[in-house]
């Protein structure tokens, strides 16, 4: 387990992290040293522990919206993965009525074909 020190609101900590976590844990209380900061420029010195509530509440607060629009996201993702089977569907179905009408119509073709050169073809379409 590696360890790290930690400093926030003028404060060190020393923390154990897994191997290779220690700049993801460093950045973190960066990270939340920046919330700390920012409470105090804004209300002053008014105690350690409700700084560090506030700004624990103020970090949670953003989890819980990333989390709403991620959530958000999600359901957006889906709602389009299911309009985008809809339209293959629907695309793969054109394409088989479309390939069924141009195999009618060379038939058709090949049967006026074979009644202009004088053959008698099998399957041929009177056009009279």
């Amino acid at each position: 387990m590696a360890q790290v020190t930690v400093t926030i609101d003028g404060k060190a900590y020393r923390m154990a992290c897994e191997e290779g976590q220690e700049d993801h844990l460093t950045d973190l209380a960066n990270r939340f040293d920046g919330y700390v900061g920012h409470l105090k420029d804004q209300f002053g010195e008014i105690g350690d522990l409700r700084i560090t509530v506030m700004a624990g509440i103020m970090v949670v607060d953003e989890i819980s919206e990333l989390t709403r629009r991620v959530a958000g996201l999600e359901s957006e993702l889906e709602s389009l993965r299911g309009n985008r089977d809809t339209v293959l569907a629907a695309t793969a179905r054109t394409e088989e009525n479309l390939a069924a009408a141009l195999s009618e119509v060379s038939s058709r073709i090949r049967g006026i074909t074979d009644k202009l050169n004088g053959r008698s073809a099998p399957n041929s379409i009177d056009l009279n």
